[in-house]
């Protein structure tokens, strides 16, 4: 299965609530808050990791901090049974089916196929016309 992926940063300071006191429960209000906002759209969570990011500090100099990402996962639209199509596999030409039966002497054989030409919006390219290969014009300032 495939899964599309959703990395954010964890909080770093808890959230006062109602009835939550201390520094430990406000700051497992804030991840719980987290957690279920990205549920509620759809995602699972994975796990929280700890990663190296690189800084600038001063004019020339560079520090590493180290971040804390919280991962969740949703599965793919295409992946998940009864959902819609993406839009780029409706663009896609339908393969050809070739003859279920030679004995069918009365079907005529399909014509050849006709390559079809680039949108006027396109133009050949000098020596691209061998291999059909099209190229967008350049935008002149």
């Amino acid at each position: 299965m495939s899964y599309e992926y959703a990395v954010v940063p964890a909080p770093k300071k808890g959230l006062k609530a109602r009835g939550v006191k201390s520094t430990e429960d406000r700051f497992a209000y804030a991840l719980q808050t987290v957690m279920n906002e990205y549920g509620a759209e759809g995602w699972e969570y994975v796990r929280t990791d700890t990663l190296p990011s690189e800084e600038r500090s001063g004019l020339t100099g560079r520090t590493t901090v180290f971040q804390n990402m919280m991962v969740f996962r949703k599965p793919l639209a295409a992946a998940v049974p009864g959902a819609e199509p993406k839009p780029a596999a409706l663009l896609a030409p339908p393969e050809p089916t070739p003859p279920t039966s030679p004995a069918a002497p009365d079907v005529a054989p399909a014509p050849p196929a006709v390559p079809t030409p680039a949108p006027d919006h396109m133009m050949k390219v000098d020596g691209a016309a061998d291999q059909g290969r099209t190229e967008p014009p350049l935008k002149s300032d």
